[in-house]
């Protein structure tokens, strides 16, 4: 048995063996206290970060003792090795990086949504922390961006690795270079990837640019700017990609060698956030993905746009006709008129057509009633909307992930990323079928609905053409009493015509109420169908079999990796 080399300080225990991530200047580890057992993480400096000017060794300790904040690993103590080497002592995040969780194959096309919105809202918090600090981090990108998981399963995302940072107010700048080539600003890109010379200084903006890296990569699971080869291969078109993209671009990719740029203002179909989402964020990705420092947004213009996507609550709703699933983003306070407007512009169906159900009734929206007041939604039981015109069916609107070319010879490396692409691939799949499920699922349930609220109104309909007989028959016998009293002349004209439309209407109920009750036959076919699809569905096992189908394709995957 291979006996584990460890290390030690005077407070704190790690074996070489437990790396957490290692760069130029140091190595982080898993390491325990020796009195309590409390895990944590031990920044090891190497002999290169002694290479550096002694104020530059000292920043990140400093930083890290100035920020306090939950979004942000926290510094516990400074300690050293017996050979004098600087050791920080930090919080330990269980739930590995940002990056290591876009890696697993699931995530291989963007986070769900609502991992995605935790991920806004802790590194937006953190970011702020920094501005209200003065402080310019220089190397964001989600391998610097640690996951700590709460006793409630909820994730929270905390900003690490300060080596880079340092004090800048916003309308100061910096010459110095620091970064990851994926997520590094162009401008600077240009000096420190490509090494042309030049004489610009970079600003805080910098750090936008990675920010806006970094959600887009977490909200699609691919970076945006793609040169053929990919970007480490590829250095100059990565160059020319980014600082030729034109104003509201979010992305852009060369598919062939020395082939055109293709640009796209939108995020990928494939990715699982939901439109009323997307039309939030991309805004903030063209704002802040802006080369020219000058043009890109500041970072008040950054928080205001997240602060408001933040601050809004989420109502999931179902198109009944047209069969389509949105979830609208609105304010909590704003009023049921604001959020029926929203409807409007998202299905297409105007505010005097729309009428709402949920779980099987009718919902009243006044116009003066706030969001905050409306019942709670979910995927699974969302806000029904019923057009009172007809509508297009539309259905859900999904892309077919791309299954990558199997390997044309055996080889180890190339058959772990084939296998792991096809573990991505079946998992997006799997995805769709269980969105797809979801939605016939209330496609169902929102046509019961719909039929057993039409069922109701045609017995009233039936109550009030019985009501209107009585009370038309009672009419006509009191005419005909007073004439025989003569009190009234049947012989003038108004009331012949009274007569003859009372006895008209009288004559047409019978065949008003055969018109519904036939109605209430049709809605027995339908019923009957729709209880068909129900079995159908109850016995669907299509989802079960992705299920072991993946667990199959894993196990190999699995094999390849060992």
């Amino acid at each position: 048995m291979t006996e584990k080399i460890t290390a030690s300080t005077a407070n704190y225990l790690w074996s070489l063996g437990d790396v957490l991530g290692q760069g130029a200047t140091a190595s982080v580890y898993k390491a325990r206290n020796k009195r309590t057992g409390e895990q944590v993480a031990v920044k090891v400096f190497n002999r290169v970060s002694y290479n550096r000017p002694y104020e530059v060794q000292m920043r990140e300790f400093d930083m890290l003792r100035r920020l306090n904040h939950n979004n942000i690993v926290k510094l516990f103590s400074v300690e050293e090795l017996a050979n004098k080497q600087k050791v920080l002592v930090m919080e330990y995040c269980s739930g590995g990086s940002l990056l290591s969780l876009l890696e697993e194959p699931e995530n291989a096309f963007g986070l769900l949504e609502t991992e995605f919105l935790i991920v806004l809202q802790c590194v937006v918090h953190g970011i702020n922390h920094l501005r209200e600090n003065g402080v310019v981090h220089r190397d964001i990108k989600p391998g610097n961006i640690m996951r700590q998981l709460g006793e409630d399963g909820r994730s929270v995302y905390k900003l690490t690795d300060f080596g880079a940072a340092r004090e800048l107010d916003d309308d100061e700048k910096f010459v110095s270079i620091y970064g990851t080539e994926e997520y590094l600003h162009p401008d600077m890109y240009e000096r420190a990837v490509l090494h042309k010379p030049q004489q610009k200084t970079y600003g805080v903006s910098v750090d936008l640019w990675s920010i806006g890296v970094t959600f887009y990569h977490a909200a699609a699971g691919t970076l945006p700017f793609i040169p053929y080869g990919g970007p480490r291969k590829n250095k100059p078109t990565m160059y020319k990609i980014t600082t030729e993209k034109p104003a509201g671009a979010i992305a852009g990719v060369q598919k062939t060698e020395h082939g055109p740029l293709e640009w796209s203002y939108i995020l990928p179909q494939s990715c699982h956030l939901s439109k009323g989402l997307q039309d939030l964020l991309v805004p903030v990705l063209a704002g802040v993905l802006e080369a020219d420092q000058e043009r890109c947004w500041g970072f008040d213009h950054f928080f205001s746009a997240t602060t408001d996507i933040l601050q809004r609550v989420s109502i999931h709703l179902f198109s009944l006709q047209q069969a389509t699933a949105h979830r609208l983003y609105i304010h909590h306070y704003s009023t049921a008129a604001i959020f029926c407007e929203e409807v409007a512009s998202q299905t297409g169906v105007g505010l005097e057509q729309q009428h709402f159900l949920f779980l099987g009734h009718d919902l009243s929206l006044e116009g003066s009633m706030k969001v905050v007041n409306f019942p709670p939604t979910s995927p699974s039981q969302p806000l029904v909307l019923v057009s009172r015109s007809s509508e297009s069916h539309a259905g859900i609107a999904y892309k077919e992930p791309e299954t990558p070319v199997i390997p044309s010879r055996f080889d180890v490396v190339a058959d772990y990323s084939f296998s792991k692409a096809i573990v991505g691939v079946v998992h997006q799949y799997l995805s769709i079928a269980r969105s797809l499920h979801t939605h016939r699922e209330v496609l169902l349930h929102g046509y019961y609905s719909y039929m057993e609220k039409v069922r109701r109104e045609c017995v009233d309909a039936l109550l009030s053409v019985s009501m209107v007989n009585m009370r038309l028959q009672t009419c006509l016998c009191s005419e005909h009493r007073l004439h025989n009293l003569g009190h009234l002349s049947l012989d003038s004209p108004d009331a012949g015509d009274n007569n003859k439309k009372l006895r008209l209407i009288r004559e047409n109920l019978p065949v008003y109420a055969v018109g519904i009750r036939d109605f209430q036959t049709q809605l027995d076919h339908f019923h009957v169908e729709l209880a068909k699809h129900s079995e159908c569905l109850a016995e669907d096992r299509s989802i079960q079999k992705m299920d072991v189908l993946l667990e199959k394709i894993m196990a190999i995957h699995q094999q390849c990796t060992k």
